[in-house]
């Protein structure tokens, strides 16, 4: 099933290439790699590659070192698989020269300027007249769409993250530090069964939750203020990515009122997501909102945005770029409100365009934020 799922998706890419002014697609984001072969290993840093697709017509090869040589040959039976001895740039002109590769379409938005510099000096110094061809989110074109199966996952983690959540939330008492509360938190999400985490958990209390991405530090909890969670887990690649706020024993009548304020803003854009309606309009209807209020300027950030192999993929909810949405979309939706000197509020579901409207995947009760001490 696995390989019909990639041979499905390097066919529906290659139409998209024949489109195209190259003849050669060089995959270098981790995410497109491992979407179209399979191949799981991870980039450890920037300028450091687990392994790299080039994609043509009639050909498909998965270039890599020593390390992975045996991993990719197990995950991805489709690839050729080359194992590169003194670096790629060493041998790409002759892996492109087998291909008779005249333009190299390349992944503009994971290709450094110090790279490039060397790939192409690297090509003339080979005597190689081939054209390098930056490209922009070919493969995400096909990625934002989900499949079931890709959705299913996606399901699995965000019920995996709710778990390790409710569970955190036992063991929070005031005076633990956020520090110590994320520990918990990502603790927690491994025992659950996730195979990693989306990204490393977002732990606010107090002033401290004013800051949309707050680093967990040292601050102990104090009863009845703002106390900011946004965590996610990962299944099969696939990421999930909720927050939530809540309050130790009884928040005051402040609070309470900004709660309110994200939580209807919320609800009344998840009420209008439905396919052919515009991304921004979406946006605007909970910043509309949040602004009638009187808190406009404190939401900043977009509404949301997609998420899949990425914690950060198209399309996204707000007011600069515009998506039509379409079934089998997959976005966040997560107002806030951030006021300098007491702290913030966020409420973040996850959602999947349905031809009916949305479908929410969280399954958390947004209604209770009391954690009781």
């Amino acid at each position: 099933m696995v390989k019909d799922i990639i041979n499905d998706r390097i066919n529906r890419l290659r139409k998209l290439i024949a489109k195209e002014n190259f003849d050669t697609f060089m995959v270098l984001v981790e995410e497109n790699r491992r979407y179209l072969s399979g191949f799981t290993g991870g980039d450890s840093q920037f300028d450091e590659t687990a392994g790299i697709l080039f994609i043509t017509e009639t050909s498909l090869i998965l270039a890599t070192d020593s390390r992975y040589d045996e991993q990719a040959k197990i995950e991805s039976p489709q690839y050729e698989i080359i194992q590169y001895k003194e670096g790629l740039v060493k041998e790409l002109s002759t892996i492109l020269g087998n291909l008779n590769t005249k333009k190299l379409g390349f992944e503009s938005a994971r290709l450094a300027v110090m790279q490039y510099d060397i790939i192409k000096e690297e090509l003339k110094k080979a005597g190689s007249e081939i054209e390098l061809v930056p490209v922009k989110e070919l493969v995400e074109k096909l990625r934002v769409n989900k499949s079931e199966p890709e959705i299913e996952s996606i399901k699995k983690a965000t019920a995996i993250a709710e778990t390790a959540f409710t569970e955190c939330l036992k063991s929070i008492t005031p005076g633990i530090t956020e520090a110590e509360t994320a520990w918990i938190l990502e603790k927690n999400i491994r025992e659950a069964g996730a195979d990693a985490l989306s990204f490393t958990p977002i732990i606010a209390s107090g002033p401290n939750s004013a800051m949309p991405h707050a680093i967990p530090g040292k601050r102990k909890i104090k009863p009845g203020e703002p106390f900011l969670f946004d965590w996610g887990a990962k299944i099969d690649g696939y990421c999930s990515d909720t927050s939530r706020t809540v309050t130790l024993g009884k928040p005051d009548d402040h609070f309470e009122k900004i709660y309110q304020i994200v939580y209807d803003s919320q609800r009344m854009a998840i009420d209008a997501i439905k396919p052919g309606v515009s991304s921004k309009s979406i946006d605007k209807i909970a910043r509309d909102h949040i602004d009638q209020k009187g808190y406009g300027k404190h939401f900043g950030h977009g509404l949301g945005h997609g998420t899949g192999l990425s914690v950060h993929e198209p399309p996204s909810l707000g007011p600069i770029k515009e998506y039509i949405l379409e079934p089998g979309m997959i976005s966040t939706v997560e107002p806030g409100i951030y006021i300098p000197g007491w702290g913030g509020v966020r409420l973040e579901n996850m959602i999947v365009v349905r031809d009916d409207g949305a479908e929410v995947l969280n399954t958390l009760d947004l209604d209770h934020y009391i954690v009781e001490v």
